[in-house]
């Protein structure tokens, strides 16, 4: 992931979860936001709640190779943040994954499977 494509400030956050609309799924929330680039923003994040430094930390690796793995299937333009749920804990990453894309698909951004 390009450092361009990750969101960094404050700001950039805030205008996600002021002006964007979340979906939430089993394993993970998604807000979501157009943001009138040629390529997506993406942020990552998993409050104390869902453990300690090692719980999240392996959250956050779980939703950034998830979102990897489906990257491509996306349109351009759009700002997203990705929270850990705390039921995210000891699962395998084919499940976030399938989590993740089923929060894709019912913001209507992503289309089909």
């Amino acid at each position: 992931m390009l450092k361009k494509n990750v969101l960094r400030k404050n700001s950039e956050f805030s205008a996600v979860y002021n002006k964007g609309k979340s979906v939430g799924d089993r394993y993970v929330v998604l807000f979501y936001r157009l943001n009138g680039l040629p390529y997506n923003r993406t942020g990552f994040l998993a409050s104390k709640k869902v453990g300690n430094s090692v719980v999240r930390n392996r959250a956050k690796r779980l939703m950034k190779e998830s979102y990897r793995n489906i990257e491509g299937s996306l349109p351009e333009g759009y700002d997203f943040i990705i929270i850990a749920r705390n039921t995210i804990c000891g699962k395998k990453c084919a499940e976030v994954e399938k989590s993740l894309n089923s929060a894709f698909r019912r913001t209507g951004v992503k289309k089909g499977k």
